[in-house]
C-alpha cells in the first residue's frame, strides 16, 4: 500500500511517499500551500499518479500535548481534504520534533541558505511518514 505524506505549512507542503512495499519513505518535494484549492488539486493529481491509498498529514501538537491555532488549520485542512477525495482515507499523525529532525539532517549534509526551507518541508514530511510507519499504522 503506498501512503503520502503530507507536512503541511501556511506557505509550503512537505510531500513524501513510502515505496511500493511500505516499508520506507522518500521525499518528493514541496507543494505551494497559499492557494489550497490548486493544492487540493495537485495532491490529487499525486494520488492518482503514484496509486496511493492512504494520506498521512502531520498534527502539529505542542510539547504538552496541546493544539495551537495551526493544528486547527491542519485539521480544517484535512477535512477539506477527505472531502475532495472521498475515496481517499485522511489520517492525522503526531508531528512533533519532526522540523527538528528536518534542520539535524540538513545540518549533518551541509545545506545551508536559501533551500533549506524548501528542503526542510521535504525532510519533515519524510521523517513524518517513516515515524507513522514504526509506529503509527492503524
Amino acid at each position: 500500500m503506498r501512503v503520502l505524506g503530507l507536512d503541511h505549512g501556511s506557505r509550503r507542503v512537505g510531500v513524501a511517499i513510502t515505496d511500493w512495499l511500505g516499508i520506507t519513505a522518500q521525499g518528493v518535494g514541496t507543494m505551494d500551500g497559499k492557494d489550497q484549492e490548486k493544492l487540493l488539486r495537485d495532491i490529487q493529481e499525486l494520488v492518482t499518479e503514484r496509486d496511493v491509498e492512504r494520506i498521512v498529514v502531520g498534527l502539529p501538537i505542542n510539547m504538552d500535548g496541546s493544539e495551537g491555532p495551526q493544528a486547527l488549520t491542519v485539521r480544517h485542512f484535512a477535512e477539506r481534504l477527505e472531502g475532495h477525495m472521498p475515496q481517499i482515507p485522511v489520517e492525522l499523525f503526531d508531528e512533533r520534533l519532526t522540523s527538528v529532525e528536518a534542520d539535524r539532517i540538513l545540518d549533518e549534509v551541509g545545506i545551508r541558505g536559501p533551500d533549506r526551507k524548501k528542503h526542510r518541508d521535504r525532510i519533515a514530511a519524510q521523517v513524518l511518514l517513516q515515524d507513522w510507519l514504526e509506529v503509527g499504522r492503524t
